[in-house]
């Protein structure tokens, strides 16, 4: 794609790259055969390929209106369609760079700015999303069915069987991120995580002054936020790391991705650039830890019955790491049913259940379909995000694969 740079973008940090990233697309179009947004409107603007002309008119002239702001708004940033793509278009990252120019440059309506505000400055935040949530729990009977919708519905109820006395594990350290969203609504994940990895030896250290990964300030367009976070998240991290932390660990998929991002998003900072070039290359998603031949050993599934596994998009797409968890669960000696379209998103995407319920609501029933067909007795991801929003209205419970683990091991 030919993609010139007029004068008006020409001065702007992210012109060049971003012209370079659209330069590699060859409208070829296999994108959209992916791409969940497309799938359900056929509007080719709700595709990558659509969005990329798009972001091409914007670099050409310097001016976003507001179809510029809405259909790149619209996109889940799934990646499913770098999965796809023969030329290797870095698609979220195109996004990354236009997104933030886009928002600043476009009006938003009030109840948006609200909503991104709140976001910012309230749920990486977790004494202030833990209040939040309590509030939204009490209040929910209270609330309209659209609002009632968006609260999260209680998670990690049951707890696993060695979680009373977590083995002290082993002499090989892992920094365990703290997080924001995942403490509050389920526990019981970085519970079972403590206890798998014990298992295999391995000591999770969850140091305290880690939070909030970035990811949500990233996506809505607060690079600035993103970048403070990730600061704060090395600082925290930095001295276990000389003392011989051996890799950096987010229990959410999501939040594993965001990581791997950190080297990119402080590039330019030359406080930072090579601590958080230091920490990337340390961080590893629980599978690309989890000796599974060691595991299987000490994990009883008898009595468990079929299980479908929802691979999250940060896992499949944004990580490269498709198939991994499904192996992982035969290797321990789960079953699993078939899943169709099971490289398709299940719209939860962070915050955009809150931005675009209708949307995201079709995607779920899409994909619960999908998962249900088999008749699995628990759906099965990686992901908080994902495992909140499937279990919302999933007949059957939906439950982190650590926590799954967890509550088998003997």
């Amino acid at each position: 794609m030919r993609v010139p740079v007029g004068a008006r973008m020409a001065a702007t940090p992210f012109a060049r790259e971003a012209a370079d990233i659209a330069r590699s697309c060859v409208h070829c179009g296999f994108c959209n055969a992916t791409c969940p947004t497309y799938q359900l409107s056929g509007d080719e603007l709700e595709g990558p390929r659509g969005r990329i002309y798009l972001i091409k008119a914007l670099l050409e002239d310097g001016e976003a209106g507001s179809e510029t702001r809405r259909h790149l708004d619209q996109c889940l940033v799934c990646r499913n369609c770098e999965t796809t793509c023969p030329s290797g278009v870095r698609y979220g990252q195109l996004l990354e760079l236009v997104r933030p120019a886009v928002y600043r440059s476009t009006p938003a309506t009030w109840r948006e700015r609200l909503m991104r505000w709140g976001l910012v400055n309230v749920v990486p935040y977790r004494r202030r999303f833990a209040m939040l949530f309590r509030l939204g729990r009490l209040a929910r009977p209270l609330l309209p069915r659209h609002l009632a919708a968006s609260v999260p519905v209680p998670l990690g109820d049951t707890v696993a069987r060695g979680d009373a006395a977590v083995p002290a594990g082993g002499s090989r350290r892992v920094l365990l991120l703290g997080g924001c969203v995942q403490p509050v609504l389920n526990p019981s994940i970085d519970a079972a995580a403590r206890a798998v990895f014990a298992r295999l030896d391995m000591t999770l250290v969850d140091v305290a002054a880690s939070g909030c990964c970035g990811a949500l300030a990233h996506h809505l367009g607060d690079e600035e936020a993103a970048r403070r976070q990730a600061r704060a998240n090395i600082d925290a991290w930095w001295p276990e790391v000389e003392a011989g932390a051996e890799a950096v660990m987010a229990s959410s998929s999501g939040c594993g991705v965001q990581l791997k991002a950190y080297a990119r998003l402080l590039a330019d900072d030359p406080a930072y650039a090579e601590r958080a070039r230091r920490i990337e290359s340390l961080v590893r998603d629980p599978l690309e830890l989890v000796d599974g031949a060691r595991l299987a050993a000490a994990v009883d599934t008898a009595g468990v019955g079929p299980v479908a596994v929802q691979a999250p998009c940060t896992l499949q797409h944004g990580q490269r790491l498709g198939g991994r968890l499904e192996a992982l669960l035969v290797q321990l000696g789960f079953t699993l049913t078939p899943v169709g379209e099971a490289h398709l998103c299940c719209g939860s995407a962070g915050s955009y259940s809150l931005f675009h319920a209708e949307t995201s609501a079709a995607l779920r029933e899409r994909k619960l379909g999908h998962l249900l067909a088999g008749g699995p007795t628990q759906v099965i991801t990686a992901n908080i995000g994902c495992q909140s929003h499937l279990a919302a209205v999933s007949p059957v419970p939906v439950r982190h694969w650590l926590e799954v683990v967890a509550a088998r091991l003997g």
